[in-house]
């Protein structure tokens, strides 16, 4: 399965096999690949509304937890429109590089077209790579940091895609893992649930976008809890795990360390 999109708000079903309920999951990477190309024109815009810009300071969140430095190599898996790349760069600058990779080229356009038209001269480190996050073509303890928005949800096998990123970082170093909260109380659960019943769907529905958006409640069900994340970066082989979560619970961050 490749790589795909940092958008808290777009998303395909999670990990193999069905799931019970109204709609069906995408599972090919080809249906992936093209409903992340359809969406890229207007993801950015969507993502502003629906999180009311919040969005923002989850994914500079992220990248802080991640460790980058001046005059690191980083990466940033499921890169999307770049986001988490933009900030990236300003934190290693014009010494150190960075590499946004994600299977879809509307995607990597769209994030090529915002680095043209941005200010900032440390943008100019960032190079867009189209590539699958389950075979990750770089080399064993590459990379000084990683980081993954709204990716590891929407990956088919996240067991491979954590040891891939085990397998590219350099002892020391750090991933750091944002995404939607599989939250075990019940109230965020259900408070999350109406917002995506009564605020996501019908913002989406209103750029002709529903279908592609009422997957979400069943990704985040299909998707592991914080504990659930820990363990499976500890048994891969992380040192060290530990999972936040943020924005009152709706979304969480996993850090490890290698």
């Amino acid at each position: 399965m490749l790589a795909l999109s940092s958008s808290p708000f777009l998303f395909t079903s999670g990990i193999g096999g069905g799931f019970t309920g109204k709609y069906r999951s995408v599972r090919s990477s080809a249906e992936r690949q093209s409903l992340f190309n359809r969406i890229a024109p207007v993801y950015d815009t969507l993502n502003d509304s629906l999180s009311l810009g919040q969005h923002r300071v989850w994914k500079r969140m992220a990248v802080s937890w991640s460790g980058a430095k001046i005059g690191d190599s980083v990466l940033d898996l499921c890169c999307g429109s770049g986001d988490l790349s933009f900030l990236l760069s300003e934190k290693v600058g014009l010494s150190g590089k960075v590499t946004g990779l994600d299977f879809s080229k509307e995607q990597l356009s769209v994030a090529s077209v915002k680095q043209a038209s941005l200010w900032k001269s440390c943008y100019k480190n960032i190079s867009w790579v189209e590539g699958d996050a389950l075979d990750l073509h770089f080399p064993d303890e590459y990379f000084d940091a990683i980081t993954m928005g709204y990716g590891l949800r929407n990956l088919i096998d996240k067991r491979v895609a954590m040891k891939e990123i085990h397998r590219v970082l350099r002892p020391g170093s750090r991933v750091s893992i944002l995404d939607f909260n599989k939250s075990t109380n019940t109230y965020v659960t259900l408070l999350q649930e109406w917002m995506l019943d009564n605020v996501v769907v019908p913002v989406a529905t209103s750029y002709g976008l529903t279908e592609q958006y009422k997957y979400l409640k069943s990704s985040i069900r299909d998707f592991l809890t914080g504990p659930e994340q820990e363990k499976l970066a500890k048994e891969v082989g992380f040192g060290n795990a530990k999972h936040y979560e943020i924005g009152g619970g709706l979304m969480g961050a996993l850090v490890a360390t290698r």
